[in-house]
């Protein structure tokens, strides 16, 4: 027994060590003695490391000089990590109210067991893989005493390969440790359907006490080559073998047939030229123009205008500018005294504008354009369009939404370029 001794205060335990179980309660007894010559009362403190859970009742006591009396100190520690198994000193210091400096303190052991509680799970429980897959055992020591794990695989086919940790995994009260774990498949599955492998791995716990613990998977091992693309391959075979063997020989035929049709044509053509007369050559004609011929160089145009037989080659671009939903015009004047023959021109929508554009000559619209259809786009004539002095080449442009040129910002107004090439000569 632990006793202690003040001036006027004497505290005796019943036991120097106790053993308690977490999760369970464990009672013992402390002796109080009023040594001075008043009537004293007294309070109790529990100090230490097992204050959560002790309890003194009753918690205050009064005694008569010369007298002593018995309380109970009652220990519930909890099962829990936190109340680490080994032996903890418990001490209760006895306040008397009148004479306050005349505090004692008495001390015993108390002795926790130990209890293993210990938690595993295998993450994933399910692996899709080719051959191999890798785990891990999260292992939680819910105990209160340290623990060494160790893992191994029960056998359940002899074509899967575990590998582990060799060595056991020491695991603290209340934390958690992970264990890798890797499968492996002896062959590899090139086709077919995926095969279900069982895992089943085995937890032991050497201390305190031996605990196994049974763990339990599946690892899918799936085919190299899917069903799918054997019938894509099978697919694509049959085709190949369709083409070489029927299609590839009717082509071949249809050709050579089309190709001795033609040389048969051409044969014919040539033995029919050479037995047609060659018609005798015309008559010289004047270089003189005829009076009425309108067709001729420095003959009178459509508009009456004779035009004369030599000119030079001008080109004119038109620029329209056009705000969102707004008509934009831009015209070029055929100076006086000048007939433009046109024979070629050059429409730009270089930043991919929306809306319809317009070209006119003179009175006759040329042709309309939905500008979205283009970016660049010429028209060339043989025979030359002519454009008389003082008449106009028009480009009327409705923009419906501006584009975005190559610097990746849209425009604020619809822009569209006309080029206009050709001839312009004199009027005689």
């Amino acid at each position: 027994m632990a006793s202690v001794t003040g001036v006027s205060t004497s505290t005796d335990f019943e036991r120097r060590t106790v053993r308690v179980v977490p999760g369970e309660e464990t009672t013992t007894a402390l002796t109080v003695r009023n040594d001075s010559d008043i009537v004293e009362a007294y309070g109790f403190q529990v100090v230490g490391d097992c204050a959560p859970w002790t309890e003194v009742e009753p918690a205050r006591l009064s005694l008569y000089p010369g007298t002593s009396q018995t309380v109970l100190v009652r220990m519930r520690p909890p099962r829990s990590p936190a109340v680490r198994a080994g032996e903890t000193p418990l001490g209760i210091r006895v306040l008397p109210v009148e004479r306050p400096d005349s505090a004692a303190v008495s001390e015993t052991v108390v002795d926790i067991a130990p209890f293993a509680e210990q938690r595993l799970e295998l993450v994933p429980e399910r692996r899709r893989a080719w051959r191999s897959a890798r785990y891990r055992v999260l292992a939680h020591n819910d105990g209160n005493t340290p623990v060494a794990l160790e893992l191994a695989a029960v056998e359940v086919d002899d074509r899967l390969r575990y590998t582990t940790a060799d060595a056991p995994t020491p695991v603290e009260p209340g934390a958690e440790t992970e264990i890798p774990v890797r499968v492996r498949v002896g062959k590899v599955l090139w086709f077919g359907k995926p095969v279900t492998w069982p895992i089943r791995l085995s937890g032991v716990a050497e201390e305190p006490e031996p605990r196994e613990h049974e763990l339990a998977g599946e690892f899918i091992q799936l085919p190299v080559f899917p069903r799918w693309l054997l019938a894509l391959l099978a697919a694509l075979l049959a085709l190949l073998l369709a083409w070489l063997l029927l299609v590839r020989p009717a082509v071949r035929s249809a050709a050579r047939e089309a190709a001795d049709d033609r040389a048969q044509e051409i044969a014919e053509a040539v033995q029919t030229q050479a037995q047609t007369p060659v018609p005798p050559p015309p008559p010289p004609t004047s270089s003189a123009p005829e009076p009425g011929g309108g067709d001729e160089v420095g003959e009178p145009g459509g508009d009456g205008q004779s035009v004369s037989g030599g000119g030079t080659q001008s080109s004119s671009t038109i620029e329209v500018r056009t705000n969102t939903g707004g008509l934009g015009k831009g015209t070029y004047v055929v100076p006086e005294g000048k007939v433009f023959r046109v024979t070629d021109i050059l429409v730009g929508n270089h930043q991919g504008d929306e809306g319809v554009l317009t070209i006119i000559f003179g009175e006759r619209t040329v042709t309309t354009i939905a500008l979205e259809t283009f970016r660049n786009q010429d028209y060339h004539w043989v025979t030359p369009i002519d454009i008389p002095a003082g008449a106009a080449v028009a480009v009327n442009v409705t923009c419906a939404k501006p584009g975005t040129p190559a610097t990746g910002r849209q425009a604020r107004t619809c822009f569209e370029l006309l080029n206009v090439s050709g001839e312009l000569a004199d009027l005689q």
